[in-house]
């Protein structure tokens, strides 16, 4: 928000400079992110002189052109050659000289030199009204007062409007430093830290009257709800022009573009006072009525910018007897705002509920000065005032005469919030003990009325243009920002508390996988938890079950995700089409349902495509598959002792092949290869795994499991493999468990290292290649003890599995 110092200083009187009021306006809450510098003409028409044109004739080589003498008060004239059809021997003109720096209608800079033109020497410029920023004529040059001295600087001649401008990062609970008004009260705060009692002074509205009462509209409010306050006023034999220059100076200071004196009137007070208003020509307002309602849903209306838009049953509407003619707060309508042939003006100023407004300007993207006010809140208790100032503004620059009655509907007044403040309170938060008697101070350079005093603390009154300020500890805040947060002192003791945590606290595991992850190449992403509706592509989530967003910013982000496969799926697509095709994410989050209740689970997911490592020289490169999958899956179980799991294949909607691990019926991890009917609503033409972890499960699970700790065995193992000729249809799993079965005592591991099929095999019949270690605690095992459980093992594969040796 851009805040102009000159029109600071109207309100309230002070000769503090600009970089010294940036400290005091940053230690107060409004941070000045930049002072830039204004001028009303750029450049400040320095090196610009007044000129007496000595003579004046053709130039001999070019008819267009003319040679002049131009006496600037110096020893001698200068020849300058100039193509303007009205210079003439005897005028004062501008001139600027050589080095002198002028702008464009782009404001881009260019220095005037020595130059020649069709042989002739020129040693300055004669200058146009536009080439100065002194108007928008180029007919001819400009032609000065001949009562004028040559060699008087131009800048003595025309007054130029120098001013500081600051960039304030408003934030958005700061809704009453909104207006030039608003932070000249904050400044008057400050300053009284500062012993400097500056007094505050607002425009005066005790010249408003009303002349005739010859053009009255009627207004009508349906809902007071949404329009708790509506003033509305007629200005009739109103003429429509150009704003006076101080007025479009203040306006361009802050980057208000000047259109003419009515609407920037308009502008203007929104900007002083903040309170937004809006000018109707009378005469387009049919039926002579205004009607503040809400209309059917897709009613159209074409907004200022000449966009037509469909409206939706809740917006408000400023209607007339044809329709809408604006949308309430947020912006007009393209046929009712004021022209070059407006004669009559209805000025509107209102109070609209602020939470309709942001709907409105959200829905249709829409993004004013007006509704930047009126959605976070403007006072309640300035809207006539500030009518009455716009309307003394308009009679000022445009003439004319107030035609009707001030109108202000205004049912049920819009009371100030009480607050009870404890001292105790105050000395808690803030760390020290503050004098009431500054306490008292401060609460009264903030507006704030002190209602009562006790021992214990102070009863309040609260303006109603503190939105921010309901509850004791806004109180506080309020105190501490005048009262300057660098004036409280710190002890030199630093007291710490130490937390007891769990060593199972969840972001301890999560720092744990995380990190083991990080280590195996994988990043982590963060997505919203607002997406939008995928229900369609996968029937295991249900569309009534939807967490739906009452107030959607968009439809990409209307509803709670019930998956996090989805926006995963989004950030590989994303990453796919900046040519990144080697990707591993993942991602802690939570998903949401609205089963019997709303509910939320954390998860972990994976998500990974492409190849597992760079191409190099010293290793190819392998793609991601399944089965890379599971060894990460394994291992991140592995690392959290979870070793023991029931294996279950999958039957999803969102994999077209993959695994579940589970304990007791409580599933763990889902993971396997996304099917491509999904990718392709992603465009993703490359196959991609992921892995869902039931967080909140394993974090219980693993909160009740006892750890063992055991003393590494003395004694060597050893190991023997076996080529075992089996069926096709048997599979390890079988081999496995019928081997720990049939040895309970020293056989330690069962692996399969290779499966082999091909010709030399019998018919359905595939090679197994399987490995047995053997270790026993106690003692070193000798090949005769070992030889003996091989024997057992040969011949209980052959009995159950019709397993042979190859």
């Amino acid at each position: 928000m851009k805040i102009s110092y000159n029109w600071i200083k109207e309100f309230i009187k002070t000769d503090w400079s600009a970089e010294k009021m940036e400290v005091l306006l940053t230690d107060l809450g409004l941070e000045v992110e930049g002072i830039d510098d204004y001028e009303s003409v750029k450049g400040g028409l320095e090196g610009i002189v007044v000129g007496e044109v000595i003579s004046c004739i053709q130039h001999p080589n070019a008819d267009k052109l003319k040679l002049t003498q131009v006496n600037i008060g110096e020893k001698e004239n200068l020849q300058i050659v100039c193509g303007a059809p009205n210079v003439a021997s005897g005028q004062k003109v501008p001139v600027a000289t050589i080095g002198t720096q002028l702008y464009d209608d782009k404001g881009e800079a260019w220095k005037i030199k020595k130059g020649k033109i069709r042989g002739e020497y020129s040693f300055g410029m004669i200058c146009a009204e536009d080439e100065l920023g002194l108007g928008q004529s180029h007919e001819g040059i400009l032609v000065l007062d001949s009562k004028l001295k040559p060699g008087t600087p131009l800048n003595q001649v025309f007054e130029i409007t120098y001013d500081k401008v600051f960039e304030i990062g408003l934030t958005p609970n700061r809704a009453d430093a909104m207006s030039h008004f608003g932070v000249a009260r904050d400044i008057k705060a400050g300053l009284l830290r500062h012993d400097i009692n500056g007094s505050l002074n607002t425009p005066s509205v005790s010249g408003f009257h009303v002349e005739k009462r010859s053009h009255r509209v009627q207004i009508e409010v349906q809902d007071y709800q949404l329009t708790p306050r509506y003033c509305g006023i007629t200005l009739s034999d109103v003429e429509v022009k150009a704003s006076p220059n101080w007025m479009q100076d203040k306006l361009k200071a802050i980057g208000i573009t000047p259109k003419n004196n009515i609407v920037d009137a308009t502008n203007y007070v929104m900007h002083e006072l903040g309170q937004p208003l809006h000018a109707f020509d009378a005469k387009a307002i049919k039926g002579n009525k205004i009607e503040v309602k809400t209309l059917a849903a897709k009613t159209k209306f074409t907004t200022l910018d000449d966009v037509e838009r469909e409206l939706h049953e809740e917006d408000l509407m400023i209607c007339d007897a044809n329709g809408p003619i604006c949308m309430a707060g947020v912006m007009g309508g393209l046929n009712s705002g004021v022209t070059e042939k407006t004669t009559t003006v209805f000025l509107e100023s209102a109070y609209f509920n602020p939470v309709s407004v942001r709907k409105s300007a959200k829905r249709h993207g829409i993004n004013t000065d007006a509704s930047f006010r009126f959605e976070r809140g403007v006072d309640p208790h300035i809207t006539e005032y500030a009518l009455k100032r716009a309307a003394l503004l308009i009679q000022e620059i445009a003439g004319g005469f107030v035609s009707s009655d001030l109108d202000d509907i205004y049912p049920k007044k819009i009371n100030d919030f009480q607050v009870f403040l404890t001292f105790k309170k105050i000395n808690s938060l803030v760390g020290e003990e503050l004098d009431p008697s500054v306490i008292k101070s401060i609460l009264a350079s903030l507006d704030i009325r002190v209602n009562n005093v006790t021992e214990t603390g102070l009863g309040l009154t609260i303006p109603a243009y503190r939105v921010d300020v309901q509850r004791e500890v806004d109180v506080i805040e309020e105190i501490l920002r005048v009262y300057g947060y660098n004036n409280i002192e710190f002890s030199e003791k630093l007291n710490a508390t130490i937390a007891n945590t769990n060593r199972y606290e969840d972001f301890k595991i999560q720092n744990l996988i995380a990190q083991q992850l990080v280590a195996q190449g994988y990043h982590e992403m963060m997505a919203n938890s607002l997406t939008k509706d995928y229900t369609a592509l996968n029937k295991d989530l249900v569309k009534e079950e939807n967490v739906e967003i009452l107030n959607p910013l968009s439809q990409e982000l209307s509803v709670m995700r019930q998956s996090m496969l989805f926006s995963g799926l989004e950030a590989i697509a994303y990453n796919l089409n900046r040519q990144s095709t080697d990707l591993k994410f993942f991602e802690f989050g939570k998903i949401y349902q609205n089963k019997k209740g709303y509910k939320e689970n954390k998860q972990l997911q994976l998500i990974v495509t492409g190849n597992r490592n760079e191409d190099n020289w010293f290793e190819t490169t392998k793609p991601t598959d399944f089965f890379y999958l599971k060894g990460i899956v394994e291992g991140l179980l592995s690392r959290l002792n979870i070793t023991k799991f029931n294996t279950i294949p999958i039957d999803s909607n969102d994999l077209s092949e993959g695994l579940t691990y589970s304990i007791k019926n409580i599933n763990l991890v889902n993971f396997g290869v996304v099917k491509k009917s999904i990718l392709k609503e992603f465009d993703i033409e490359q196959e991609v795994l992921t892995a869902c972890f039931n967080w909140d499960a394993i974090i219980e699970i693993i909160s009740k499991t006892n750890v063992k700790y055991e003393p590494i065995p003395k004694y060597p193992s050893s190991r023997r493999d076996f080529a075992l000729l089996v069926d096709e249809s048997v599979k390890f799993e079988q081999i496995y468990e019928l081997a720990l079965k049939t040895e309970k005592k020293c056989l330690e591991s069962v692996d399969l290292f290779d499966v082999y099929q091909g010709k030399e095999l019998p018919e359905n019949k595939k090679s197994y290649a399987v490995s047995f270690t053997f270790l026993d605690k106690n003692k070193t095992l000798t090949d005769k003890q070992i030889d003996k459980v091989m024997n057992k093992l040969q011949k209980q594969l052959a009995k159950e599995l019709d397993a042979q040796l190859r």
